[in-house]
């Protein structure tokens, strides 16, 4: 649908910037329907996850890209992981004795940081913590850029919940590459402001009507843009029987038979995507026997 469940990646080759241009439907529903959230739920966490699949493009390696909101406020934590083959996968927390949720972000997430933290599939781990002490969760991902890569950044998110069944979400991103102390916000960059208004022009309705060559025209006509071809998006978890197996390796086998005797099963339910791993008594022999796996599964 017009380019919809995908990444588009292109450079202006005059103005030593990069941009980004997404836009979710079919990978969206999964996440913003995994459980009976209210729409001010299912704003944010449509938001995060346009704004997850931008920061991708930071992912020069395998692996994994998470931005988590830890709050105070009625939100408690939202998340949202992608990986570098643009899988996503989301979930959230709210106080639900609340009758009413706020509409506006700042008080949706009052008191609140944003955690984003880069896995690779080898090497370290890394997080950088920001602030939410801006109005929009872009603002705060602009100012993010700014304080620690030190990179001029636009970023723009949309949603659309006008179909209580079909949500929607976009996003945009302009950056400075980085390759002299130019890039910095500090030096301003006068190309890049401009290339940052002629995309403010952009609304709504033609972000969600549009195709993508149609945007970048009506925006870009003057300019020499060179667009790659687009990464499709998909939702995908990553739980597994394995995984879920390996967690009770932690805990001690006694503790686990003693549940198994009471219940019947051990259950383990994944939060993302809500597949039932079930485990018994020969199970838990196995696994902490070092063997698991050459026991049938019985999911």
């Amino acid at each position: 649908m017009n380019g919809f469940d995908q990444l588009n990646r292109y450079v202006f080759n005059q103005a030593n910037v990069r941009g980004e241009l997404v836009r979710l439907e079919d990978s969206l529903q999964h996440i913003v329907h995994s459980y009976e959230y209210p729409p001010q739920i299912q704003g944010l966490l449509s938001e995060m996850a346009a704004a997850t699949c931008l920061l991708t493009a930071i992912l020069k390696f395998k692996g994994e890209i998470g931005l988590q909101i830890q709050s105070e406020g009625p939100v408690k934590y939202a998340v949202i992981h992608a990986t570098h083959e643009q899988t996503l996968r989301g979930v959230a927390r709210w106080d639900e004795s609340l009758p009413v949720l706020p509409q506006n972000f700042t008080d949706l997430v009052a008191k609140a940081v944003l955690v984003i933290t880069i896995t690779p599939q080898d090497g370290e781990r890394y997080q950088g913590v920001v602030a939410l002490d801006k109005p929009t969760l872009a603002e705060c991902l602009e100012g993010y850029f700014e304080q620690s890569e030190q990179l001029s950044t636009k970023v723009m998110l949309m949603t659309d919940l006008s179909d209580p069944e079909r949500a929607r979400a976009a996003g945009m991103l302009l950056q400075v590459l980085p390759t002299s102390a130019e890039s910095t916000k500090a030096n301003g960059n006068p190309e890049f402001d401009h290339l940052c208004k002629l995309t403010e022009t952009l609304t709504e309705e033609e972000m969600f009507s549009l195709p993508v060559n149609d945007i970048l025209y009506r925006l870009y006509h003057q300019e020499n843009v060179e667009l790659y071809d687009p990464q499709t998006i998909r939702f995908a978890c990553s739980c597994s029987r394995e995984r879920s197996a390996e967690a009770l390796r932690n805990v001690d086998k006694a503790e686990l038979l003693h549940i198994i005797e009471e219940e019947g099963a051990i259950k383990m339910s994944c939060q993302y995507c809500h597949t039932e791993y079930r485990f018994d008594a020969i199970d838990v022999e196995a696994i902490h026997g070092g063997h698991f796996g050459s026991t049938p599964a019985n999911q």
